[in-house]
């Protein structure tokens, strides 16, 4: 699991015409790469343009607003049978043409779709998107904590994802490389980063940072951590799953959202995790689903079972699954 770089190419090119989940994967990593881009280039104009949702943990940016516009635009003009579900609600406009991407990664081109999915039409996918995962963090400085995130499900189950970390390496300071995408599917495996273990078999739990209750709390005490991480971002927290520095991500209150969760779903099952409610129910993807996952996230690399076995009863009666 090396990390890879792609480069794009037009549509056409390729000699034999790819399956539709390929070419869809294989244009949102370029999506995801211009997305970052995008991140970036509004952070250092300093005017962030920062508005408040529902309160001051609950932030949209101008980053935001740009992302969603070029993932939704992006994907809609190579793919007009997608059903595409983005956080932000935008009011509908031209999207400008420096916004847009039409190009694919020729690596993921290259790779061979899983039987099961060679012949699924766009319209049969839904795609979720996240265009800023850790959006606090993000207009806190927390960088490393901040992702884009483009989920891909069938028949209600996340099958692909991209996630882009746009700051990666910004701490190596000044003239370092900035950025990595990683991808994954069921069926493909991984990709853009080195799966690890948590070392010595150590229980550490990941978990919010800026939304923590009593029930949260609870719950992760119930898992006798040797430590626990707090950080920012969905999709970070499942970043730190895959790389060895958390064994389970625990958040026992709903808050998090599909759009957070299909991406970083994708690709922990693409390497054998599992990402469920706290109690161990799979989230469905499907178009008409409700967009809030409302008895919390579970997720693990390995050993789901423990962690699940775990929850105290009083979180399972406060959080009813859907």
């Amino acid at each position: 699991m090396v990390e890879e770089r792609c480069v794009s190419v037009l549509p056409g090119v390729m000699a034999s015409s790819p399956a539709v989940l390929m070419r869809l994967v294989a244009s949102a990593y370029t999506v995801a790469e211009k997305a970052g881009t995008i991140v970036r280039k509004v952070l250092q104009s300093g005017e962030l343009g920062i508005v408040e949702k529902t309160g001051a943990n609950d932030l949209q940016t101008l980053a935001d607003r740009l992302v969603q516009k070029s993932i939704c635009a992006s994907l809609s003009k190579s793919f007009p049978k997608l059903t595409i579900i983005g956080e932000e609600e935008l009011p509908d406009e031209d999207v400008e043409e420096e916004l847009l991407e039409n190009g694919h990664s020729s690596l993921i081109l290259q790779k061979s779709c899983p039987d099961q999915y060679a012949n699924l039409k766009e319209e049969e996918l839904v795609v979720w998107v996240d265009p800023l995962d850790g959006t606090k963090e993000y207009t806190e400085g927390l960088l490393d904590h901040v992702t884009v995130l483009i989920g891909i499900a069938y028949g209600g189950t996340a099958i692909a994802g991209v996630i882009n970390q746009p700051f990666y390496n910004y701490q190596m300071g000044p003239g370092a490389s900035l950025g990595r995408t990683l991808w994954g599917g069921l069926g493909l495996g991984a990709f853009g980063f080195q799966l690890q273990d948590v070392p010595d078999g150590k229980r550490i739990i990941t978990t919010t940072r800026s939304h923590s209750n009593k029930l949260v709390i609870d719950a992760v005490q119930a898992m006798e951590p040797h430590d626990v991480i707090r950080v920012g971002g969905a999709g970070n927290k499942i970043i730190q799953l895959v790389e060895g520095k958390a064994s389970a991500y625990v958040f026992a209150s709903p808050g998090c959202k599909k759009w957070d969760t299909c991406a970083p779903e994708a690709i922990l099952h693409a390497v054998g995790g599992k990402l469920t409610d706290m109690h161990g129910n799979a989230y469905r993807y499907d178009a008409n689903v409700k967009h809030m996952n409302s008895a919390g996230v579970l997720a693990t690399l390995r050993n789901h079972e423990y962690y699940i076995s775990r929850v105290p009863q009083a979180v399972l009666q406060a959080l009813p699954s859907d």
